[in-house]
């Protein structure tokens, strides 16, 4: 009788130990299937460069978005760890164990804890992605950065060195986007009041680019003409009035973009390239940030990268060679160095594969020329520090982004144009530098790379984060000054 009364209390703990086992498995798989995941959404959304994305839901196989397939594999799991070690939540903001910012269930920055929190005028899309041929729906200014494929991406060639303005809008954008993985330095507030600055969105080198010639009957340009009208426009803001336009960035990283407007715009704080076709008192180091060009050639991977050994040209320069102005020593170094045995110095240019030939060059070479061109600066020594090429500063008036925090001679080397023109100092100088203080200088290359990188969405201390930080540095030189001339403002008014 006693074996039989155990039956049922056998069998009724048998049903509740599978009971409990089928709530564990079915919740599981509702957690790893449901969009509801309690995995965070931007864990699966990996956004690249130019018109690339990638949109990672698990399991779901061959789905169609936006009219784009997408197919996720057993391999996506892995993906999606990786995704997760290199999204970086934002230092000094209220984050929870989640990612998220506590309170809100999204995942964002908080304004209050922004390095710099920046105003931007809504100026029309023509000032801005309409350069890029984007139109929006009526009464749309910006484009909708849920639809990263849909981005205006920018043109290639050369106009991309010079396309600074397009990766600040785009970053500036974005941090009022919460699901975009991004540094939290800099974030976009709706309220000048809550400024530190004033972001004027003019694509200014692509104006300059395409549309500062004379088509038709054009008596004035399309470039000039919407210089003509931003400064219409600015000085007519309460903004600018404030503080004389003293807050206001502007980037006209082209030598030649906001020729126009640049002396009536010129208090303002400008992201150019360098200074050599400026007046001190409109672009000066007091005020304005150099910012790197875009480099053309691809980056190279540090695992990829070839050490002393493997670099067989001891120097290399390809571009142009016939230069005015300061750029007349191109031609001079040339009938000095062609005819050495391991020195590569030939013209080139974008065409015919220019690009990944020089890339290829660069990263089979110690040293890298970077020759002052028609003004001080060019794209060639990034395009050096993506290859790990040790560069060699050849311009006088050069100015070098960054450098308030960045120490160049770690990683470069500077040669006077008057010494490097004397017949042998400049290849008894660079054979002169042995094998370990080249991989000393190669090493640190590898190390500041990172902060010449343009990309979406930006990264910390990426080349967008750093122009940031440049700017916060300048904003606070310029409150500094403000506040030291307000000492004696109140006893002036008695």
């Amino acid at each position: 009788m006693a074996e039989k009364s155990m039956l049922p209390s056998r069998f009724l703990s048998f049903l509740i130990a599978i009971s409990m086992f089928l709530l564990i498995f079915s919740s599981m798989f509702l957690f790893q299937f449901s969009d509801n995941s309690l995995v965070p959404i931007s864990v699966f959304k990996l956004i690249l460069v130019n018109n690339a994305s990638v949109y990672f839901r698990p399991n779901i196989k061959n789905e169609q978005t936006d009219g784009h397939f997408n197919s996720v594999t057993t391999s996506t799991i892995s993906t999606i760890q990786t995704i997760r070690s290199q999204t970086v939540a934002c230092p000094n903001s209220s984050f929870s164990k989640s990612g998220m910012v506590e309170g809100s269930g999204r995942m964002g920055c908080d304004p209050n804890q922004a390095l710099l929190r920046v105003y931007m005028y809504d100026l029309p899309p023509e000032f801005h992605f309409g350069l890029l041929g984007w139109r929006g729906s009526s009464n749309q200014t910006w484009p909708n950065l849920s639809y990263p494929s849909k981005i205006p991406p920018y043109p290639g060639g050369l106009n991309l060195q010079h396309s600074m303005e397009y990766w600040l809008t785009l970053d500036l954008l974005s941090s009022n986007a919460p699901h975009v993985p991004r540094p939290c330095n800099v974030i976009r507030v709706q309220s000048s009041s809550q400024a530190d600055v004033i972001y004027v969105p003019f694509f200014s080198s692509l104006s300059y680019n395409r549309h500062s010639k004379l088509h038709g009957k054009e008596k004035v340009s399309v470039n000039k003409l919407l210089q003509d009208k931003l400064v219409e426009f600015l000085k007519g803001r309460d903004e600018w009035k404030r503080l004389g336009g003293k807050d206001h960035l502007i980037v006209a990283h082209h030598p030649n973009s906001m020729l126009a407007a640049r002396r009536k715009l010129g208090s303002a704080i400008f992201v150019l390239a360098d200074f050599g076709r400026y007046p001190v008192e409109i672009a000066n180091l007091e005020k304005d940030l150099i910012a790197p060009y875009k480099h053309m050639v691809k980056t190279v991977a540090a695992s990829k990268s070839a050490p002393f050994g493997g670099r067989p040209i001891l120097v290399y320069f390809r571009g142009a060679i016939n230069r005015k102005d300061g750029g007349a020593i191109r031609q001079e170094l040339y009938y000095l160095l062609k005819d050495e045995k391991d020195v590569h110095f030939t013209f080139g240019s974008v065409r015919a594969n220019g690009i990944n030939e020089a890339g290829k060059g660069m990263a089979s070479s110690k040293f890298c020329l970077n020759i002052a061109g028609d003004t001080p600066s060019s794209n060639r020594l990034f395009d050096a520090i993506a290859s790990h090429c040790v560069p060699v500063i050849i311009s006088d008036e050069i100015e070098l982004p960054f450098e308030d925090v960045l120490d160049y001679s770690e990683f470069c080397i500077f040669v006077r144009a008057s010494d490097a023109l004397r017949k042998g100092h400049l290849l008894n100088l660079l054979r002169g530098i042995q094998r370990d203080e080249w991989t000393n200088m190669w090493e640190r290359l590898k190390e500041v790379v990172q902060h010449f990188e343009y990309q979406y969405p930006s990264k910390p201390d990426d080349a967008v984060d750093m122009i940031w930080q440049g700017v916060s540095r300048k904003i606070s030189s310029i409150q500094y000054s403000g506040h030291r001339k307000n000492r004696y403002h109140r006893s002036q008014l008695l």
